[in-house]
């Protein structure tokens, strides 16, 4: 049985594709963006469905308040962060979001840090920019030939790892889903966390942030790798332990480290603060999705699902971001 979606909510900023797209297949959107948590309280209640990207979050308390109401939450982006999911399935609410949506653009981002980690562009432009010529202070390495460790090889993981090959690096990984078969088809040695620390001259994140993952990259794990690697965050804030990252750079275990993504957005921790000013770090403000052609993709994505959910269309019949099946079968 379809999922009767007449009324959305969209909560944060998407690109205006999406609400052309639902209105095209005679859903009602409402634009009411950030509201404070009182307010979307007040208002969920009055619709079928709502949209969120970083910064609305669907607590249990919203949830709640939208019950016998709001039937689906979508994401317009990778991951549900920001989603109470056991509290949205207990309600029968489908949560989902778009994989797939962002995943170019967060891939291009991370390989432009583990460049700017190579070749120190970013002080050296500021230099510039200071009137100094300082050539001698900002001479790099070469990426050919180094080994770079991709933990996690979802579809962000393996498309980094299609485009640094191409760069000369030898690429291994891990993931505990991933078979070796597969692995290889995209260039990547599979390994065992083990074995990968002692080899990696470069280590970057591709994985959701579970407790499985939370400090994946620790003061012990770090004690384990090369003198001078560098590490790169383009997945989620909490993956990798700042404070060990920040006593590595300290120390020369950690030549270098770039970051996009934080335990708190804004950054507010004395540790984050201290991370982001230290020389030897590249950081940039959660900017993995922010492209253009992200934006339109990730806010096509989350409508055409929803049509698919309303399944009125011939045309659109996926829903493969939905997270929690178990609230889907509440419809069917």
């Amino acid at each position: 049985m379809p999922i009767n979606i007449k009324k959305v909510l969209v909560c944060d900023a998407v690109d205006k594709s999406c609400v052309e797209l639902l209105e095209q297949h005679g859903i009602n959107v409402t634009y009411k963006l950030k509201l404070p948590v009182a307010e979307l309280c007040k208002e969920v209640k009055n619709y079928d469905a709502a949209i969120v990207r970083s910064d609305t979050k669907i607590t249990a308390e919203v949830l709640a308040a939208g019950s016998g109401s709001l039937k689906v939450v979508g994401r317009a982006g990778a991951g549900v962060d920001n989603i109470d999911v056991p509290a949205a399935t207990a309600q029968n609410v489908v949560v989902l979001n778009t994989p797939g949506g962002n995943s170019i653009s967060a891939c291009e981002l991370t390989c432009i840090l583990i460049g700017a980690l190579a070749r120190p562009v970013v002080p050296a432009g500021q230099s510039m920019k200071e009137g100094r010529w300082d050539r001698k202070l900002y001479s790099g390495t070469e990426l050919y030939g180094k080994t770079l460790a991709v933990l996690g090889l979802g579809r962000i993981g393996r498309e980094v790892a299609i485009r640094m090959k191409t760069w000369g690096m030898r690429v291994i990984g891990y993931d505990p889903i991933t078979t070796e078969a597969e692995a290889k088809a995209v260039g990547i040695e599979k390994m065992t966390l083990e074995q990968i620390w002692p080899l990696a001259d470069y280590i970057t994140v591709h994985t959701p942030l579970i407790p499985a993952t939370r400090n994946l990259i620790s003061s012990e794990t770090l004690a384990k790798c090369k003198e001078g690697v560098k590490v790169v965050n383009v997945a989620r804030g909490g993956i990798i332990d700042e404070q060990a990252v920040l006593d590595g750079l300290e120390s020369g275990k950690v030549a270098g480290a770039a970051f996009d993504v934080y335990p708190e957005e804004p950054p507010k921790s004395a540790v984050t603060k201290a991370l982001i000013s230290h020389p030897k770090v590249v950081a940039t403000p959660h900017l993995g999705a922010s492209t253009a052609e992200a934006q339109v993709r990730v806010a096509v994505e989350v409508a055409e699902q929803f049509i698919a959910l309303n399944g009125t269309s011939p045309k659109y019949t996926s829903y493969a971001g939905v997270i929690n099946k178990e609230a889907l079968a509440h419809y069917q």
